[in-house]
């Protein structure tokens, strides 16, 4: 792939002085960094450090498995691709075939990783990593978290990309999954 970035961008970066944790919770931590731009700007800014997640987009012939479940900061259901947090010490793939089968009851024949972003460069540290998963296996039964209630439909690639954006469909990270999931199908 191209790179945009050359060396006239290097004075563009930042350095970190130092750093210092001011909140933890469960989901998250958030650090205060004091950081100098090249030209010996500096400020403290925000970040929000966690685990890395997985998104997958299990296709079943010419639909993808979705789920519906309920978002606390949205206050709201919302239609997505099963997904969630990377275990501490566990690999993206491996988290992507758990989350699968833990959400939906399927197991992945064949999965593919698609791609990684990070959810917002501004504020987050961590990675999100998206993973085709096809072939799938149908075990019936479903392992989720106590805390987790999901139902699941079939959605087509026209249903799915109509509902991004709209109050049923929220989620930012579903238009990247499928984002990268256009992609691959064009071969790029």
């Amino acid at each position: 792939m191209k790179s945009y970035f050359d060396a006239e961008d290097e004075k563009l970066k930042w350095s970190q002085n130092s750093s210092k944790s001011i909140l933890k919770t469960v989901v998250f931590d958030v650090t205060e960094c004091d950081n100098t731009s090249v030209n010996g700007v500096s400020g403290k800014y925000i970040i929000m450090n966690a685990r890395d997640w997985v998104i997958v987009l299990p296709k079943k012939e010419n639909k993808f498995l979705m789920v519906k479940q309920w978002r606390h900061g949205e206050k709201a259901l919302s239609v997505e691709f099963p997904g969630g947090v990377i275990d501490e010490g566990e690999e993206p793939e491996t988290a992507a075939k758990r989350e699968l089968q833990e959400e939906t009851g399927c197991i992945a024949g064949k999965l593919t990783k698609l791609g990684s972003v990070n959810p917002n460069p501004a504020l987050f540290s961590n990675h999100v990593h998206v993973y085709l998963a096809e072939n799938l296996v149908e075990t019936g039964e479903q392992h989720l978290d106590h805390d987790e209630f999901i139902n699941c439909l079939e959605l087509n690639e026209e249903e799915i990309l109509a509902g991004m954006g709209t109050p049923e469909f929220p989620h930012a990270l579903m238009g990247t999954a499928m984002s990268f999931y256009l992609k691959h199908k064009a071969g790029l």
